[in-house]
């Protein structure tokens, strides 16, 4: 009875944030091209300025690159576009129509916002199917998602991402089995489960064996015009076999924007991160 007790209370919290939550139906307006517009954003930390002043702009349907040190304001970056942290200074518009400075964390991935972290969070315990299952964007309150059961239509789409992900052999693997690339493809099909139209993706081949990042590399640049992509990566070569743009950041800016050859060539970016050594050595 106390479990019962604990769903139904948990039921009627859900049902209160439905009647006070603002109302999240604009439309996403990206009639210019760009997607995400990051203007003068700034914000410290006990007086360390982590973001300064940074500009970035993202196309609808673009692929794109973040590289740089520890320390150069990537992960900030992100935790601002998702709600995570607030900057102290500047703006940021997905699209043309929804100010995100104004929406919480769950609102902001209500819109189309889908992250993923470094290391994968699935539910191990659960099949790759029901992973997804789980993850479809659809009615998650308390009683809902208990007696939910899915509709052709959701079954469909479920197919169609274990198809992207390839993970079609493995539907009813428990996760917890997966290895640890397969776990990475898994939480981004849970992403795309969601419809989202942005997709932050945290250095996801990090630990991978070179089968698996090649792998990788093919399905964020499938995914590359139906959804934007932004991949934060250290590995030069994985970000050289993906990227048609790369950003670099430094000290919370733009340091330099481009190709990958024009980024390993800009004086910048060989001063601050080679030293004036070898060009093509790391940079990140």
């Amino acid at each position: 009875m106390k479990t019962l007790d604990r769903l139904r209370q948990g039921l009627l919290r859900n049902r209160a944030w439905d009647l006070t939550r603002p109302d999240l139906s604009l439309e996403l307006n990206t009639s210019h091209g760009t997607l995400l517009y990051l203007e003068d954003i700034s914000v410290s930390f006990d007086g360390f300025r982590a973001i300064d002043g940074l500009n970035l702009y993202i196309d609808a349907g673009e692929l794109r690159c973040i590289i740089g040190p520890n320390g150069a304001g990537k992960t900030t970056m992100m935790d601002i576009i998702t709600g995570k942290t607030r900057p102290d200074t500047g703006t940021a518009w997905f699209g043309q129509t929804i100010d995100l400075l104004r929406l919480s964390e769950p609102e902001i991935a209500s819109v189309g916002i889908g992250r993923k972290f470094q290391k994968p969070s699935v539910f191990e315990p659960l099949t790759v199917f029901e992973n997804l299952e789980l993850a479809m964007a659809a009615d998650k309150r308390v009683w809902p998602t208990l007696r939910a059961r899915i509709t052709p239509e959701q079954r469909t789409r479920i197919e169609e991402v274990l198809e992207t992900i390839g993970l079609q052999e493995h539907r009813t693997r428990r996760a917890g089995a997966l290895s640890h690339g397969q776990k990475q493809w898994l939480e981004i099909g849970m992403l795309l489960m969601q419809a989202p139209h942005l997709l932050l993706v945290d250095e996801p081949v990090a630990g991978m064996t070179h089968q698996e990042m090649d792998r990788t590399a093919e399905l964020l640049t499938s995914l590359a015009g139906k959804h934007s992509v932004v991949v934060v990566e250290h590995d030069m070569d994985f970000v050289r076999s993906i990227a048609n743009k790369v950003t670099v950041l430094h000290q919370g800016r733009v340091l330099a924007e481009g190709t990958m050859d024009e980024v390993q060539n800009d004086p910048r970016v060989i001063e601050v991160y080679l030293g004036g050594e070898d060009v093509h050595g790391p940079m990140a």
